[in-house]
């Protein structure tokens, strides 16, 4: 069985991947080891299968011993670690979900339903660095994709702002505590029907331009924006 490495499966995207594993039943014809940036030692979670104790994500020996390693931890971590592994000489198989790779001249972009093709080839050429693709962008080509395969498309293009989940579990956690604040300090205001809206408007621009109000991880207030 290939031995599997995953960084990053607490967070959003991980959280994701890990439940859709689950429900595959995909742990069955691997041997994950789950790596951590701030548990190390402690216990595995619970994939329908004994996994041992999580590693740390910055131990390059411990990570050369996989065979592939899945990486939902984000940039930095991958500009960090990524290229330590490859000059330690390690020729396992990448599998990122940040960006930081995807425009390298060795990076497929993974889009199964779209480029299965691709991959194949790739896989097949010895490829070994499987980046994942813009959200957006994505859904997009998947809803597209068979006009494309058709050639009814000539060009297309999307733009979109960067949803506040792409910053990770923390910071979704930051914003729905900023939320909670925000409410906090209105909620009896809010509940008299006599109280004036711009009252109500003032508490929550004060509350909003506060030093107290929790932003540690945006910089900035993002609730009520």
């Amino acid at each position: 069985m290939l031995r599997v490495g995953f960084v990053g499966w607490r967070g959003m995207v991980g959280s994701v991947l890990m439940q859709r594993m689950m429900q595959e039943n995909d742990f069955a014809d691997i041997e994950p080891q789950f790596f951590t940036t701030s548990q190390v030692g402690g216990t595995a979670p619970n994939v329908g299968k004994d996994s041992p104790a999580l590693k740390d994500a910055k131990d390059i020996v411990a990570l050369k011993a996989m065979d592939v390693i899945v990486s939902c931890q984000g940039g930095d971590y991958t500009t960090d670690i990524f290229p330590q592994l490859r000059n330690a000489g390690w020729s396992g198989h990448w599998i990122d979900a940040a960006s930081t790779l995807r425009m390298e001249n060795d990076a497929v972009i993974i889009l199964d339903p779209v480029n299965m093709h691709v991959i194949q080839d790739a896989l097949a050429k010895g490829g070994t660095n499987w980046i994942g693709g813009n959200c957006t962008v994505s859904l997009m080509l998947m809803a597209l994709n068979g006009l494309f395969k058709a050639d009814l498309v000539e060009w297309a293009t999307s733009m979109t702002y960067q949803a506040a989940s792409g910053a990770g579990a923390q910071n979704m956690r930051e914003l729905i505590k900023q939320m909670g604040v925000i409410n906090q300090s209105v909620s009896a205001l809010l509940a008299d029907p006599a109280s004036a809206i711009l009252d109500i408007d003032k508490t929550v621009a004060d509350t909003i331009r506060a030093e107290t109000f929790p932003a540690p991880h945006f910089g900035v207030p993002l609730a009520g924006s």
